[in-house]
This record gives C-alpha cells, sequence and structure tokens, in this order.
C-alpha cells in the first residue's frame, strides 16, 4: 500500500505501529453507516473554502516560535501519525497576527468556537444553532487538514491528491471532528445532572404557582368579589419584574449558588404566609412574594444551567426547564382533586414550601458557576475545581483549557467589553439605548419586544389563571378541563422541541399566530352554541397547542439565538419585565372582560392574534439561525490573519491520550535517571 492510500485509508483502519487505538465512535446523526460511507455533512458550503486558504501556506517554525512553544512540546511529548506512516507532527496550534502562539488540539479549537458563540444561557430550541456551529467547524478544520495533507504529500511523494481523494479525505475528518465535537451532547456527569434537577425545582415551582390560584377559588374565603380574586391572582405578576431586575443583581454580587438559595427561601415564606392567610388580601401580599421569587427563577436558572453546561448541552438543558415549568402547571391541576375543598385549599398553598425546603435540603449538592468565579478571580482554585467535577475531567491540562474557554467566551460576551477594551477616548452608552441605536439589531430588537407582547395578549395566561370561568357550563367539573389543558401544555411543548428544529422561527410564528386565531374563532361559537361542548374543549386544546408551537418558545429563543452576547442579557432583562407587566394586565383584565363579553371575551386576543400574523407575514425577519455554509464563511474570515500549523485531525483522535503524558513525567521522577530523587519525605 502506497502512502497517499493509507492516508486516505487510515481514518477507518489502523496500523499497528504503537499508537493507541482510536476511541469507539457513537452514532452519527446523519445515519447508522455514515462514517463508513463517508459524507459532506455542510453541503456545497465546503467548495468556496479552498480558494480561500490555499494561498495561506504553513510556514516552518522559526526558531522565536519553536522556543516560545518549547513548554507546549515538552507537555505534550506524544508523536501524532498521519496515516499510520509514522510522521511525527507536533501538537496542532495556531499563531495569531501579533505573533502569540495558541496550543489547541482541533477539537480544542473547536470547543472554543463553540463557547464563544453560544450564549451562556440554556434556552430551549438553541439545539439547531449549536449543531450548525459544529458542522460549520468540522467542515472548516476539515479543509485545513485535508489542504495540509495534500501539501506534505506533494512534498514528500511529488504527487497530492486527486479531487476524489480530496474529497473522501475531507468527509471522514469532518465526520470524526463532528463526532468528537457533540460527544458532550451524550456525556453527563452526575455533579452536573444533580445541579439541573434542582435548580429545575425553581421552575416547576414557577410553573405551580401559575395554575395553583384555578381549582380553589370557591373555598377560599368564600365571599370575595371577583375584582379581589383578580387582584390577588394577578399580584403574582407584580412581583415577578422586580424578581426579573433583582435577580440580576444578587447574581451578581451573591453569586448564583447563593441566588439560588435566596429564590428558594422566597418560596418558602411566600408559600408559608399563603397557606397561613388570615384574609384575600393577605394571600395577595404573598401572591406578590411568589411572584417575585418565579420572576428571579425565569432569569437565573437559564444563566445557571448555561454557565454550568458545556455549549452542546444548553439547548437541551433549557427544554428541561420549559418541562418542569408545563409540569409544575399540570400539578397543580392534579393536586386540586385532591386539595381543592372547603377543609383543605391551605395545603394546596403549602406545597409551595413544601417543593422549596426539599430544594433547600439539596443545595448542598448544587456547584457553584464555574464562569461566575473566574469572573471574579481568573485564578480560582474552586473555580478549577468545578469545572473538573462538571467535565469529568481527571487531568489539570484539560481543566486549564476549559478555563481558557470561559474566560474567552466571557470576555467576548461581556458588555463592558464592546469597546475592545480601549474606553480611554470613548463615552460608553447605556446598553440598553446602544440597542436601540445599532441598526444591525434594531429590527430585531423592536419584534422581540412585539412578540413578547403578543405573546400575553394572545390570552394564553388567562387560560391557566382563570380556566374554570370558561369550563364552567362547558364540562360538569371545570377542574377536568383545566387538567386536561395541562396535560395538552406538556405535550404540544415536546412536538414544539421537534418542529423548531426543522422548521423556521418566522414560520412558526405565522402558523402559531394563524392556529390559535382560528381556534378563538371556534371557541366563541362554541360558547354560543354553535358547536358542541367538546368542540369548545377541543377548540381550548387546539388553541393550548398552537401557542407551544410558536409564540410560547421562540419569543425567548430569538433573544439567546440572535442577539450578539454583548446584548443578551440587557434584551433578556427588557423582555422579561415587558413580559411579566403584559401578563399581570392579563391576569387583572380578563375576569371583567369575561364579565362584560361573556361568549365574546376571546375576541380581543383574536384580534391581537391577527395583528400577529400580519406583523410576523410582513416584517418579522427570520431569525432560525445562520446556516453551516454561512457559518463556516464567517470562520475563514475571522480566521483570515491566523496561520494554523498541524492540522491534524486524524493524529489528534490517535495518539495518546493526556494521560500517558502524566504517566510519562511521573515515571521519569521515579526513574533512576535522578539519583538524589527519593519518593519518600526527608526525616
Amino acid at each position: 500500500m502506497d502512502e497517499k492510500s493509507s492516508l486516505l485509508l487510515s481514518s477507518g483502519k489502523k496500523n499497528d505501529h504503537g499508537t493507541a487505538k482510536q476511541r469507539p465512535r457513537r452514532g452519527s446523526r446523519f445515519g447508522p453507516d455514515i462514517e463508513g460511507i463517508g459524507v459532506r455533512p455542510s453541503g456545497d458550503s465546503i467548495s468556496n473554502i479552498p480558494q480561500v486558504l490555499v494561498p495561506r501556506h504553513r510556514h516552518t517554525l522559526s526558531a522565536g516560535v519553536a522556543a516560545a512553544t518549547d513548554p507546549i512540546h515538552k507537555r505534550h511529548k506524544k508523536t501524532a501519525t498521519v496515516g499510520g506512516m509514522g510522521h511525527a507532527r507536533a501538537p496542532s496550534f495556531m499563531q495569531a497576527p501579533d505573533g502569540s502562539i495558541s496550543s489547541m488540539t482541533p477539537l480544542e479549537m473547536g470547543r472554543r468556537e463553540l463557547y464563544g458563540e453560544v450564549p451562556f444561557l440554556a434556552v430551549s430550541g438553541l439545539q439547531k444553532k449549536e449543531h450548525s456551529l459544529s458542522v460549520a467547524f468540522s467542515s472548516f478544520a476539515a479543509q485545513l487538514d485535508m489542504i495540509e495533507t495534500d501539501e506534505y504529500l506533494t512534498s514528500t511523494t511529488g504527487k497530492g491528491l486527486n479531487p476524489e481523494e480530496k474529497e473522501q479525505r475531507l468527509s471522514q475528518m469532518s465526520l470524526l471532528l463532528l463526532g468528537e465535537l457533540e460527544e458532550d451532547a451524550t456525556t453527563v456527569t452526575t455533579p452536573l445532572i444533580f445541579a439541573v434537577l434542582i435548580a429545575s425545582l425553581l421552575m416547576l415551582n414557577a410553573g405551580y404557582n401559575i395554575s395553583v390560584m384555578n381549582a380553589p377559588e370557591a373555598f377560599v374565603f368564600p365571599g370575595h368579589s371577583a375584582e379581589e380574586w383578580s387582584l390577588a391572582v394577578s399580584a403574582f405578576c407584580v412581583g415577578a419584574p422586580f424578581g426579573c431586575v433583582l435577580a440580576g443583581h444578587w447574581a451578581e454580587f451573591r453569586g448564583r449558588r447563593g441566588t439560588l438559595l435566596l429564590i428558594t427561601w422566597l418560596f418558602i415564606i411566600g408559600g408559608a404566609i399563603q397557606s397561613m392567610a388570615g384574609s384575600i388580601y393577605v394571600i395577595m401580599i404573598a401572591r406578590a412574594v411568589i411572584g417575585l421569587s418565579s420572576g428571579a427563577s425565569t432569569v437565573l436558572v437559564p444563566i445557571y444551567l448555561g454557565e454550568l453546561a458545556p455549549p452542546n448541552l444548553r439547548g437541551v438543558l433549557g427544554t428541561m426547564t420549559q418541562f418542569f415549568l408545563t409540569i409544575g402547571i399540570l400539578f397543580a391541576d392534579v393536586v386540586g382533586f385532591a386539595l381543592a375543598n372547603a377543609t383543605r385549599w391551605r395545603w394546596m398553598f403549602a406545597l409551595t414550601s413544601v417543593m422549596a425546603l426539599i430544594q433547600l435540603l439539596l443545595t448542598p449538592l448544587l456547584l457553584e458557576s464555574p464562569r461566575w468565579l473566574l469572573m471574579k478571580n481568573p485564578n480560582s482554585s474552586k473555580a478549577r475545581f468545578v469545572i473538573k467535577k462538571l467535565r469529568g475531567f481527571r487531568y489539570d491540562e484539560e481543566v486549564e483549557t476549559e478555563v481558557e474557554h470561559y474566560l474567552g467566551a466571557s470576555k467576548l460576551q461581556s458588555s463592558d467589553d464592546r469597546y475592545g477594551g480601549n474606553t480611554s477616548d470613548i463615552k460608553k452608552q447605556n446598553p440598553t439605548a446602544e440597542m436601540f441605536a445599532d441598526e444591525g439589531v434594531r429590527l430585531l430588537v423592536v419584534s422581540t419586544l412585539i412578540l413578547m407582547i403578543a405573546q400575553q395578549f394572545s390570552g394564553i395566561n388567562a387560560v391557566f389563571y382563570y380556566s374554570g370561568l370558561f369550563f364552567d357550563g362547558v364540562i360538569d367539573n371545570p377542574l377536568v378541563g383545566t387538567t386536561l389543558m395541562g396535560a395538552v401544555n406538556v405535550l404540544a411543548t415536546a412536538a414544539a422541541l421537534l418542529l423548531m428544529d426543522r422548521i423556521g422561527r418566522r414560520t412558526l410564528i405565522m402558523w402559531s399566530s394563524a392556529g390559535m386565531f382560528l381556534s378563538c374563532i371556534v371557541v366563541i361559537l362554541a360558547l354560543l352554541k354553535f358547536f358542541t361542548k367538546t368542540v369548545a374543549i377541543a377548540g381550548v386544546a387546539s388553541y393550548v397547542t398552537f401557542f407551544e408551537i410558536g409564540l410560547g418558545p421562540i419569543p425567548w429563543l430569538i433573544v439567546a439565538e440572535m442577539f450578539d452576547g454583548k446584548y443578551v442579557s440587557v434584551a433578556m432583562s427588557i423582555s422579561s419585565q415587558l413580559n411579566w407587566t403584559c401578563n399581570f394586565f392579563v391576569a387583572l383584565l380578563f375576569p371583567k372582560m369575561n364579565e362584560v363579553l361573556g361568549p365574546y371575551s376571546f375576541l380581543p386576543f383574536g384580534a391581537i392574534l391577527l395583528l400577529t400574523f400580519l406583523f410576523a407575514w410582513i416584517y418579522l425577519p427570520e431569525t432560525s439561525g445562520t446556516t453551516p455554509a454561512e457559518l463556516q464563511a464567517q470562520l475563514v474570515k475571522k480566521n483570515a490573519g491566523v496561520t494554523y500549523h498541524n492540522m491534524d485531525i486524524e493524529g489528534m483522535a490517535s495518539s495518546m491520550p493526556p494521560s500517558l503524558d502524566e504517566w510519562e513525567s511521573a515515571l521519569a521522577a521515579l526513574s533512576n535517571e535522578d539519583s538524589s530523587y527519593s519518593p519518600y519525605p526527608m526525616k
């Protein structure tokens, strides 16, 4: 077998030349047999990259650069092989235009890109962006690997790769690196699992308190007026916007973990006050306290989990928190069957404190956010300890690389760094004013705010706050209808996750608003006795389902997915406050609307939904994210001034693991080369 054939076949079969075995590969998203046949993951995007990269030759290391990288070579004594031919290669590293050296394998380079581009937020729907970035970088790095392989063969054999061979190596190497980059999506450590479950209990409690007032209305201080009850329900939305604002300040000064504990105590206090309330007015105060903690939870939990999780898992964990919220709503409906009566309604309110107490008992298992620790002190030993536990690392070198990813991404996504660190002659603007002044994001900002208003004024929370009002007379036991809607909400959330990876955001908003509009018409006609009661229930179920596939998750996703890192926190804060404010007006005014409009109470919501559809059709930009081809072109442009040395994806996968480097150092220390060395302390 000649050297060229060995290069092309080596990714599937290794010669036994003393190299470590390649780790087993997991299944590919492209199909079960994909690694055997090879594919071109990012379509025609690959074809335009060689013209950009070919003129940038790999340079022989000068003495200065070699000296700069000497510690790297001492630390990595392994020899990578190309095609099993034993071609000695130095570790992959990059030389920036300023001459600085950064030693990273292609996998580490890809993780750095993901850290920089995926915001530190756990938001449902980010999976598509995460995968697109992984595909883009894999193809980009495979191009570099293929070009270097071609140059190496040309210099050693006088004959480079032909087009078919280039395509074969490109496919094999891009898939190899893609599998490595996405390994985080299937490798989850126990400390991360505990952190996710414990923090998500806050979202469960928030969802529970959205719907808890539905079932026991007739038994809580009988004789209260409709206005008093609507104030008690809407007080939840009075505290929430303040919680959104305070959560950011608390998280900055107390840390993410400390703020989680504070919010948990607020749930305990609010639930205790509500369960022991002596009047409807005390319930209002308790609801405001619980609303404060719920609003803070919706801001803090996505930040906390986003800072703990690797980039490939932030969308998945965002899905988890969304599920906990909807399960909390359903849980409140289910326990209403047992506790919504004249003697047990206080126990129903007390469950808020019980769930928070369970979370408090589990908080010793919570870890502090490593990002927050590193922001406070880049040399933090505690941050490194946390990273080691969260990622399951065994070696300090892996931890330090991850620390670099955190620090680099934090600097890139910091709103304080938007002037490149040179602020001596520049007067900083308010981040909110700067965001609105930026023409590149202004339409996106306006679109986000309009969608936040549409989300609440679509009337969805009227269903969860007051479903008993319009199920009364439609179904014998209104609580059955309410529980049915809670179950539909959970199932629709699951369906939305599948759709968001396949259909554009603008398209889903249009389908969502149009479907909800038609559902409103059906509900109104059913309440006017044109349809049966069964059709009325089906109309409400359809209304909830269409909400969850579009207007429910997408307004939040747009903030995390499309805003630059420096604007994400500002946009999220403004959006949260506006959303809860609109939520307050819906909670406060719907009982009066229902009293005045009767069967037509959903008519104003239908009008809002029609306007939302027209806005999405005419003005809303598609925000589903750039394609892998576009992302790949951005990578080429961004790295135009960087020289890559020894981009050997295959060598990265087949060379000895870091553990052997550390064992080699330990064995050298124990050897007889240094007769003065003794493993025992001097007495």
